[in-house]
């Protein structure tokens, strides 16, 4: 790894600063910073230094980017997006169109836009099989010196009510998934318990970490984080386990929300939110004050379940802070915290941040302000992955 020497940016948004990169960590930062025999020597021109963005929910499988324009045809509800996508998925495959060259596109896309690390669900399922995983793993490898993914195998079309999808999922973890994904136990597939139990199982046997899609609104969805709290706390995975969009946090009673935050923090599981348009937005000022870890992700990206999304957590960070009503600079922050730090917590990273020590993953934006970053999100005029030049505007 080379050395790199970046003059004249401001880490998010403070003073001017130099940043000395060494063995792809950075190692000092100041003000003169004198460059090394030998180091590239970048010039920041006073722009706005951000962590590297974190994509905590993403499906890269699903993508449609760098393919023609797809309108719509889904039908409305869980059961109709799903079986819409088995029939897209069945007529891309005669196309030949692979997800490896799918995923490969998007990542492309992420790439550019500063992303360092992704969590992707896999759809996993007894239609196609490990299909998808193989796939995301072959454009995850051909990235790999451009930014991080880890994979969770996600039984996108229900697990019990499709027997044998606990097997597929069990072999996708021995095939290199991450983590072991789960789908609405209670809405979707009708036995919350048994569906607990048996993903629970799988992550404890392989010692695997867990992110469970929960769309269930109200007490449901609730009663369904009681269940995932019980499980993590019996089996000793405390800091292991997130719940992705979670909707019923925003939907309980006060007293009933402070007693699930008090779960959540207790055993230390994140959650991920994609803000999204049709639901409430996460009670994030509270989750925050209950030390519950937050994230933030893309979710799909132009594919059969919508056609939004371009691959940009600066953006996505801009459309949370809407739907929050931020509009103080502070308030615009947070929402880009979601994006760095809060990501990185609930991927687990170390040295993640623009301290020395950190890793150089990093990008250049042309703001003034966290603020104005956020809220115009331009393109990024460099990013680096471990000191490395890996995009460039």
């Amino acid at each position: 790894m080379s050395t790199l020497l970046l003059t004249g940016v401001r880490p998010l948004g403070g003073p001017a600063s130099d940043l000395l990169v060494e063995g792809g960590r950075i190692t000092r930062v100041g003000e003169g910073l004198a460059a090394p025999e030998g180091a590239t020597v970048v010039d920041g021109r006073d722009q706005l230094a951000v962590p590297g963005l974190v994509d905590a929910h993403a499906h890269l499988d699903k993508t449609l980017w760098g393919l023609p324009w797809r309108p719509h045809t889904a039908g409305d509800g869980l059961a109709a997006l799903i079986d819409n996508e088995h029939r897209g998925r069945a007529e891309l495959r005669r196309q030949g169109v692979t997800v490896a060259q799918r995923a490969t596109a998007l990542l492309g896309a992420y790439v550019a836009a500063g992303t360092s690390h992704i969590r992707s669900h896999v759809d996993v399922d007894t239609a196609a099989g490990l299909d998808s995983l193989h796939g995301v793993m072959e454009a995850r490898d051909a990235f790999a010196d451009r930014v991080q993914v880890e994979l969770v195998a996600f039984p996108q079309s229900g697990l019990l009510v499709r027997p044998g999808t606990v097997e597929l999922l069990e072999a996708a973890v021995r095939a290199g998934a991450d983590l072991v994904g789960g789908l609405d136990p209670a809405g979707f597939d009708h036995r919350p318990a048994e569906h607990l139990d048996a993903i629970f199982a799988i992550a404890a046997r392989h010692g695997r970490g867990l992110d469970i899609h929960l769309h269930d609104g109200g007490e449901l969805g609730a009663f369904t984080i009681d269940l995932i709290i019980e499980r993590t706390r019996a089996l000793g995975l405390a800091g292991m386990v997130t719940i992705s969009h979670a909707f019923a946090l925003a939907e309980v009673p006060g007293p009933r929300l402070e007693g699930l935050l008090e779960g959540l923090a207790g055993q230390r599981i994140s959650l991920t939110t994609v803000a999204p348009g049709n639901r409430p937005p996460l009670p994030l000022a509270r989750l925050a004050a209950a030390g519950v870890t937050v994230g933030l992700g893309c979710d799909g990206i132009r594919d059969l379940w919508s056609p939004w999304g371009d691959g940009d957590l600066l953006g996505r960070a801009a459309l949370l802070a809407w739907r929050a009503g931020a509009r103080r600079d502070q308030d615009l922050a947070a929402a880009l915290e979601l994006a760095t730090t809060g990501g990185a917590g609930v991927l687990g990273l170390d040295g993640h941040g623009l301290e020395p020590g950190c890793w150089a993953d990093l990008a250049l934006v042309p703001a003034a302000t966290v603020g104005e970053a956020v809220v115009a999100h331009p393109p990024r005029s460099l990013v680096l992955k471990r000191g490395r030049v890996v995009a460039r505007a």
